[in-house]
């Protein structure tokens, strides 16, 4: 099974800022939602993780050797990044859902990152078919896996909300992989409200 994880809250994510490759770590609800998570996924035999340290301290959590894999990065939003999510002008938002290839300023279109997730989901495939894999990564890359397990483009982004702290799983099997389930809060899993 690969089991999609989204990284616990920062107080970036509280204080609704776009959040790509700024590294705060997470904050106290963060912690706990990377806890409950690893405590929800016990058969969990191998972890990769996005580089940013918000991933990789979620990661932690399982307490089991974490495999850094760069394709598991946030989308790099350029001179986006760390603005409040209200601040981004409307033409901006209506530009990125109308076309995939879109590149804000100085950062990656859709496209990009559902390419270098697809190859990292297509290296992962046969572990995951026979073994728990947790992939600790973010909003993005979670949404670009799933849209590689539904064969779907990358416009589907658009499309799905996943909460921090949060798995999706997907079952590999020998006729492709199967979207178990999506945005799963594991029991335990602090609101992010609080």
């Amino acid at each position: 099974m690969l089991l999609l994880c989204r990284h616990g809250r920062t107080a970036a994510n509280a204080r609704g800022l776009l959040l790509g490759r700024a590294d705060p770590p997470l904050d106290e609800v963060g912690e706990a939602q990377a806890a409950a998570l690893a405590s929800a996924l016990p058969s969990v035999t191998r972890v990769v993780s996005s580089p940013l340290g918000r991933a990789r301290q979620t990661a932690a959590a399982f307490g089991l050797p974490v495999e850094v894999d760069e394709r598991w990065i946030e989308l790099d939003y350029g001179t986006l990044d760390g603005q409040p999510l209200r601040d981004v002008p409307g033409s901006v938002w209506q530009r990125w859902r109308e076309d995939p290839s879109f590149v804000p300023a100085g950062g990656e279109s859709l496209v990009d990152l559902g390419r270098r997730v697809r190859h990292a989901c297509d290296e992962l495939a046969e572990a995951a078919a026979s073994a728990d894999v947790a992939v600790v990564s973010h909003v993005s890359p979670v949404k670009a896996a799933i849209a590689w397990a539904l064969r779907a483009g990358d416009e589907l982004a658009w499309r799905l909300h996943l909460d921090a702290g949060t798995v999706s799983r997907v079952a590999v099997r020998a006729d492709g992989p199967v979207v178990q389930s999506f945005n799963e809060r594991p029991p335990g899993r602090p609101p992010e409200s609080t």
